[in-house]
């Protein structure tokens, strides 16, 4: 199994499987995992106790320990960096976007993704040298 070294990278990759193609099931649900304890409105739960703008112990425990499979690596092709992903509200549910937390810092992770071609709103990249990084592994860029 992989082993990323960037969580936010990682969570990309969730992105892609687990909300996107539907390959990595079951899907993660932090309103489903709150009502489960009893907890029926999450964002004023987040919010009540000062939560807001982090990634929750129970989320980050969750997607650090998921096992993706080397074949579902293998058919991931493309990678969209958007603020607005479904794995980023799992996280951190009331996130609005206008800070840093979900920013990839590194692009080790790459070589766990064989076969990707392309990644969609690089700007959102902040990593440095990303540019030189992709084209050196014939990824293309949006």
């Amino acid at each position: 199994m992989a082993d990323f070294k960037d969580f936010n990278f990682k969570l990309l990759v969730i992105e892609k499987l687990m909300y996107g193609s539907k390959a990595l099931v079951p899907a993660y649900s932090i309103d489903e995992r709150m009502r489960a304890r009893g907890i029926e409105d999450v964002q004023n739960h987040v919010f009540d106790n000062d939560l807001a703008f982090t990634v929750l112990d129970e989320s980050r425990a969750f997607f650090e320990e998921l096992e993706i499979s080397d074949e579902l690596l293998a058919g991931v092709d493309e990678l969209l960096v958007d603020g607005g992903h479904q794995v980023y509200y799992e996280c951190s549910p009331v996130w609005d976007g206008e800070d840093d937390l979900f920013d990839v810092r590194s692009l080790d992770d790459l070589a766990l993704l064989p076969n990707l071609e392309r990644i969609t709103c690089i700007a959102e990249l902040h990593v440095p040298g990303a540019p030189e990084i992709l084209a050196a592994r014939g990824i293309a860029m949006d």
